[in-house]
Formats: C-alpha cells, structure tokens, sequence
C-alpha cells in the first residue's frame, strides 16, 4: 500500500501531518482521513508476524526503527515522544501492579533515579532526529506526558495507590508537584527544538464501568495539576488529549472543566460509544474507538464496526484506530485486510 498525495483547494500537496492537525482543527483533511496507529502493535504480535511474511525490515521499535513499520503498511506515521520520570535506576517492582515504595521515606531513597535530566536528554536527542521530517509535514508527533493519577500508581503500586489518597495525602501531592515540575523542565528543553502536535497524558483512571476515583479525589489530587500545565501546551500550539482505558464516559465533564480537549483509545469493550460522546460534546476531540475484537472476524465484522465509526468519522475532531494495540489473535492477512478497509472509509468520511 502507498499513500496518496492529497490536494487542497489551493492546489498544495497535503501531506500526512497537515491531514492529521486539519482534523484536530475540524478542518477538511482532502481526500482521507489520516490512517493511524496511535500505539504500535503488541510484541506478541510482530513476533506471529514474522512468521507469516512480515520482513526483518518492517522495524517497529522506536524512535527510528518504527518509520518502516509504519510505511511498509501504509499508515500515516505518528510518533510518541517521551521523558520517563522512573529512570532507569530505580527499582523494578516485583510484579505487575506492584509498587516500588511505600512511604515518604522510600521515595526519598528513589529519589535520585527520579526525574532525571537524562530522560529529558533523551528526549530532546529523538526530537532532534525527527525535527526536520516533521517540519516537512511528513509525520506528526505525539507528546507522552506521565499523568498524576498515573505516576503515583506507578510508585505506590495499584493497591497501596488507592489507599495513599486517605492514609498519605501531602505525599501524594509532593508527588505530582515534583512530577509537574519536571514536565515543565521536558517542556523548556523541547519546545525549542519543536512542537509536537498533540499531547496525551497517560493516566488509565476508569475500569469498564466508570472512574477509579471519586469527583472529590479528582478535584483535589489531579485537576489542580492539569491546570497548571494545560494553558502552556495550548498557549504552544498542542492539543491536549487524557489517555485512558475503560468506559470515559463519566469522566469527560471532569477532564473538559481543567481545559482537555480530547481522549482516546475509546475501548469499544468497556462500553465506549463515539457517537454518544459526539452528540454530547460537538466539539471534543476524539482519537482511537476501532473495537479491537473484530480485527480478524473477517470483512463483515470489520465493515460493520467501520459503520457504526462512520458518523463521528464525518464528524471531525475523530481520528479513528484501534482502540488499543492490535491484539495477537490477528493474522497478518486479517491486518491487512483491516488497512483496505480503513482506507476505503477514511476516503469515504470525507
């Protein structure tokens, strides 16, 4: 598959980022949709993959090696950036969930592996490698900001998380005041290099039937944060995106009310529905919502669950994908078939 210039009313070529920033802007994209995977695929699945024909070439790591991956099947390339506030010289925690401190105590101990100007250095290294493609409008570039319900789940583990907001509330703010601080230390250091053209902060706070926390909690421990850095990513030129899983639903309100403009992945199996949220909030941006499910159930399903996107795909302010990695139990030939229809409706959206 090879992407098709596109021509605006001016006669200028569109290129992949200018599509992709018109839509975010509910400006015609020209003749399609941007075709996107807002999180490349799960390791389990390019390892099924190579055994079905996917080539050594079609690298997905990042931040160089995931250009080929993405052009070898078409899409429209879409970066993450990102400066890890754990470094690498923390802890790791003993298994999935776990945390890797309990106490004000042992965060200090962690301390020196945390927020480090390495990260921020790495960062600014993969910005510099893709500065001058993306000024060429050749691909566009997300910003991965670690989130304050996120981060300190990340630290306390999810258990002892939900009890640190009763039982350790000033660390829990000491926390995200030192996260926020060294989000605006990535952001000197980045933003003179480029400006990325979205940002998403990770934050996984709803499970499928709502939010992990009360509207209290949240006013209190993550609102306050969002306001103070989400006019400088506006006032910069970003849109501002909540990355979360489960049913967003009851949480829109609360994101809208700190200045968010948009969310994504939209799972489809917690009870998503894009067309709700866009009846709701004409003018909230969306990004992901495809039901991952149907991904190798053939061209019936797929059409299906392109026709129910399809509204909010005219829309605008939609840019559809999966609505998270594309899952192992989906062969190669099932990826592809899934790509030629996505072309075919992103083409017909417009």
């Amino acid at each position: 598959m090879q992407l098709k210039d596109c021509r605006t009313a001016r006669g200028n070529i569109m290129k992949p980022r200018e599509r992709f920033v018109r839509v975010l802007n509910f400006q015609s994209p020209g003749d399609r949709l941007p075709l996107v995977e807002w999180a490349a695929w799960w390791d389990q699945t390019i390892i099924r993959w190579r055994t079905e024909g996917l080539p050594a070439s079609a690298d997905f790591r990042q931040p160089d090696g995931l250009g080929p991956s993405l052009r070898y099947f078409g899409l429209d390339e879409l970066y993450c950036l990102l400066a890890r506030p754990i470094g690498p010289e923390c802890p790791l925690p003993a298994y999935h969930g776990a945390g890797i401190m309990k106490d004000e105590a042992a965060y200090e101990a962690i301390m020196p592996g945390l927020y480090t100007d390495q990260s921020i250095e790495w960062l600014c290294r993969t910005a510099l490698s893709l500065k001058e493609r993306h000024q060429a409008g050749e691909l566009s570039i997300r910003l991965w900001l670690d989130g304050f319900f996120w981060f300190p789940r990340s630290l306390f583990g999810i258990e002892d998380h939900f009890y640190a907001f009763y039982d350790q509330p000033d660390l829990m703010r000491r926390i995200n005041e030192d996260l926020v601080r060294f989000h605006q230390r990535t952001l000197d250091a980045l933003l003179p290099i480029l400006v990325p053209d979205m940002v998403g902060f990770a934050e996984d706070m709803s499970y499928n039937h709502g939010p992990m926390l009360s509207r209290d909690l949240f006013d209190q421990f993550v609102g306050p944060y969002y306001r103070r850095l989400v006019p400088r990513l506006k006032a910069a030129g970003m849109k501002v995106f909540v990355d979360s899983d489960g049913q967003v639903h009851d949480l829109l309100p609360w994101l809208i009310d700190c200045g968010i403009e948009g969310i994504y992945p939209l799972e489809r199996q917690s009870g998503v529905d894009v067309n709700e949220i866009r009846a709701q909030y004409p003018r909230f941006l969306m990004l992901g919502s495809f039901d991952k499910r149907v991904m190798n159930q053939g061209e019936g399903a797929i059409r299906t669950e392109f026709e129910r996107l399809l509204p909010a795909m005219r829309s605008g302010g939609f840019i559809p994908s999966v609505d998270h990695q594309t899952p192992p139990g989906v062969a190669l030939s099932d990826y592809r078939l899934y790509l030629e229809l996505f072309r075919e409706y992103a083409e017909q959206a417009v």
